[in-house]
């Protein structure tokens, strides 16, 4: 498992079960030198290359990352870019949402300046524009979902789509159940169904394919430390994707959410994006 850990300047490496964690990124202080990092926000891990590709976004920069032993520095895949969120198809072409343009491109490794696929249409709330774009997936289908913060929205882009399609919330900026307020972490099962952080909101939710609301099925109970509770700067969502397993999504939220609380790593990190195996972490913020 790998984390964004932003306001440390930072990529950590866990291991289940580990108590300490290991720098492999970053971790030099502040800055942009190619051994350090500026407030990154979003990771993933490349496995064709055993690289960590990592959204540098104070840097203004998508940076590549060897895993291999004894890698002191890294190296510039794209920048001009105030990138936020990342995510990588099938086809190993990565998506980078941009929030001075408002918009998401898909780039070939080695490509600098990608394809248009969501917003591009200045700052708005449009069908065919996006409100600071931060977190994307992309499924098997290369179809594009984006948390559109600013509009408080869930947005869905058909490949070659010129417009996009409401998925969840959209309307306007409240805690109800047809509402989310600055949503940001996102993930997409493969029946369509929507679990998206709802930062403001302290909780997260899960948006069934065509539905008009959602369900809260984790938090809801305003910002906190309690057991039942999230703080948007802190709190996470955890996503199971892998198939016959023996509890529940919900289940599964539960206990790793007990887990990372007992551990305090809830008031560590700011960002957990991406680990192996079964699961896929996201953050709330």
């Amino acid at each position: 498992m790998v984390i964004a850990d932003g306001d440390n300047h930072r990529i950590i490496q866990w291991e289940m079960g580990d108590t300490n964690g290991q720098v492999v990124a970053g971790g030099n202080d502040k800055g942009n030198r190619m051994d350090q990092l500026n407030y990154p926000t979003d990771v993933l891990i490349d496995k064709e290359t055993d690289s960590l590709i990592i959204c540098d976004r104070h840097n203004r920069r998508v940076v590549r990352w060897s895993r291999h032993g004894g890698t002191i520095q890294g190296e510039i895949l794209i920048d001009n870019i105030r990138c936020y969120g990342l995510a990588m198809d099938d086809q190993r072409c990565l998506y980078i949402s941009d929030t001075d343009k408002h918009e998401v491109r898909r780039y070939q490794i080695g490509d600098k300046n990608g394809i248009l696929v969501a917003g591009g249409n200045g700052q708005g709330a449009g069908l065919n524009q996006l409100n600071y774009p931060y977190y994307i997936f992309i499924d098997q289908q290369q179809t594009v979902y984006v948390s559109d913060y600013g509009n408080h929205r869930v947005m869905k882009w058909n490949k070659g789509a010129k417009e996009g399609i409401v998925v969840a919330g959209g309307q306007g900026q409240g805690n109800v159940l047809t509402q989310l307020s600055c949503p940001k972490g996102l993930f997409v099962d493969t029946l369509g169904t929507i679990y998206v952080a709802d930062s403001f909101n302290h909780r997260v939710m899960r948006w069934p394919e065509g539905a008009k609301q959602g369900t809260v099925i984790v938090g809801g109970n305003g910002e906190g430390k309690g057991a039942n509770q999230f703080n948007y700067s802190f709190a996470l969502i955890l996503l199971v994707t892998a198939l016959h397993r023996p509890l529940s999504t919900e289940q599964y939220i539960d206990s790793l959410y007990e887990h990372w609380h007992a551990l305090n790593l809830l008031e560590i990190f700011q960002y957990s994006i991406q680990c192996s195996g079964e699961l896929i972490f996201l953050n709330l913020l």
